[in-house]
């Protein structure tokens, strides 16, 4: 009994191959587990009842009020500035009703009431240029021509977006790395375990024809 315990003891890069292999399983699971609670739920969350269809621009206005954001202009100096609010209103091919459209599913979180937040320059006057800019582009270049959009029934019924930010490609990154880390994790511990199982017996089978 003691010669064959003795025969199943590790080596030490056997050992280390094994704690290698059990990091790597225990970094899958953890990962899995936190990308599940943090990230892909609300991703898979905001995705559930959604789908696409075409818009149509109803129209494009400014709204009084004005909006804060916060601008950078070097490693210790940030401000406050403002912009105008943007509303594009369009129609989908899902519905009759007029519907506010964002950019991303990030803009409307940020600021549900707006089509569009510019990026946040120090001067007021160059913020309201862009977002009339933003107007133009709307009203002129794309009219009344239809163009894809995406909405969420469930959770936002009176909102569209233009774009995604949780599409099938993140989705699938975001499961597939710590599935592959788990899978080489436990195909290591598999190989190590094997290997030794076979040197054991090779080595219990040159004994025999020694005898």
């Amino acid at each position: 009994m003691a010669r064959s315990r003795a025969a199943y003891e590790y080596t030490e890069a056997e050992d280390k191959s094994m704690r290698l292999g059990f990091l790597l399983i225990a970094a899958g699971l953890l990962s899995l587990l936190g990308l599940g609670c943090c990230w892909l739920r609300p991703a898979l969350q905001e995705r559930g009842g959604g789908g696409s269809a075409n818009c149509t621009v109803l129209a494009v206005r400014q709204l009084g009020e004005r909006f804060a954001c916060t601008f950078s202009c070097g490693a210790a100096c940030r401000g406050t500035a403002r912009y105008p609010c943007l509303q594009v209103l369009v129609r989908t091919s899902r519905s009759s009703a007029p519907a506010l459209l964002h950019e991303d599913e990030r803009q409307l979180r940020t600021n549900p009431k707006c089509s569009y937040i510019p990026p946040c320059a120090r001067d007021d006057q160059e913020n309201s240029e862009n977002v009339t800019y933003k107007q133009k582009y709307w009203k002129e270049k794309v009219g009344s021509q239809p163009f894809t959009c995406y909405f969420n029934q469930h959770l936002r019924p009176d909102d569209v977006m233009l774009k995604r930010t949780h599409d099938e490609t993140v989705l699938l990154h975001c499961f597939l790395w710590p599935v592959v880390t788990l899978l080489v994790g436990v195909l290591i511990v598999l190989l190590t375990i094997c290997a030794k199982s076979l040197a054991v017996k090779a080595e219990a089978i040159k004994k025999k024809k020694h005898l």
